[in-house]
């Protein structure tokens, strides 16, 4: 495994993969990994023949009163666990390298960027959106790997990768949870005991509102059935509550014919926690007198 400081490292060892005609593919990464990032690392070598993971916390995705310097970081334990899964190559630029000085341009999906948590978090999806457009002009993948739990990110790195023509497949991988269901997060480490069990309580809301829609599918319904268990947390600040059509995040009311998806933001002291289910089981209701779908 070659660990690449530098843009022109990480380039060249792609450009040999290219000489040789190997499929690349990309898992971009703020490090402090676990089992879920590793779980895209797994999908990226079912997808290419070499994996090249970047591991980078992004300054410009972060707010000025949010966890920049605080971020859980451990390079050495991260480059240990890549080189077990047999990655090829990991991209570990610092700030300057990515950056340099004077950089003016950003990239930036607007409508995408300024509904759910780009409202809690101005700012963060051109920062995201921005990186993530340097990291595809730096290696060039001919596929990206990122988890459906940071559901808004993913669906906006399509549009934008559609948008721009970018000729790189983006590949979703379904979230990685522990046993008791909460989603893997490089940020669980920050909670207190207490918030650590407490935080089960997102995914336990995503699970009743998916059940709940087998009866009674109608979105205020869903929403109601998912704050009164999000209530069961009392340290729990609930940031957001949203319901919006899984494929374009669009907004979505009474009794919706597509999938949707339910997305979740809960506060437990200085962590903020997501989380996401799509919910295709939607029941159907129909007015018997006119056949029409209601």
């Amino acid at each position: 495994m070659l660990v690449c400081p530098t843009k022109a490292e990480v380039r060249s060892l792609v450009a040999g993969y290219r000489r040789a005609r190997r499929t690349v593919a990309l898992v971009p990464t703020m490090g402090y990994l676990h089992e879920g990032h590793l779980a895209l690392v797994r999908e990226a070598k079912r997808q290419a023949e070499k994996v090249i993971v970047s591991i980078f916390v992004n300054p410009t995705q972060f707010g000025p009163n949010e966890d920049l310097d605080s971020y859980p970081r451990d390079t050495d334990r991260d480059l240990a666990l890549l080189e077990q899964e047999g990655v090829d190559g990991v991209f570990l630029p610092s700030p300057e390298e990515m950056y340099g000085t004077g950089g003016a341009t950003f990239v930036e999906v607007p409508e995408l960027s300024g509904m759910l948590q780009g409202v809690l978090r101005p700012g963060h999806f051109r920062g995201v959106s921005t990186v993530v457009t340097k990291l595809f002009n730096i290696v060039q993948p001919d596929a990206a790997v990122f988890g459906e739990k940071d559901y808004q990110q993913l669906t906006l790195i399509r549009q934008m990768v559609r948008d721009l023509d970018m000729p790189i497949e983006i590949m979703g991988h379904p979230t990685v949870r522990e046993e008791d269901g909460l989603a893997l997060s490089s940020r669980n480490v920050r909670l207190s005991e207490s918030h650590r069990q407490q935080a089960v309580v997102l995914s336990k809301a995503l699970s009743v509102a998916e059940d709940a829609a087998k009866t009674d599918p109608d979105i205020e319904n869903l929403k109601t059935v998912i704050h009164e268990t999000l209530n069961d947390a009392p340290d729990g600040k609930v940031e957001s509550v949203d319901i919006r059509d899984a494929k374009t995040l669009a907004e979505v009311v009474g009794h919706p014919a597509r999938p949707v998806v339910a997305l979740l933001a809960v506060r437990f002291g200085s962590v903020l926690l997501i989380d996401q289910r799509v919910i295709a089981n939607l029941l159907t209701v129909v007015d018997g007198n006119k056949g029409n779908q209601i």
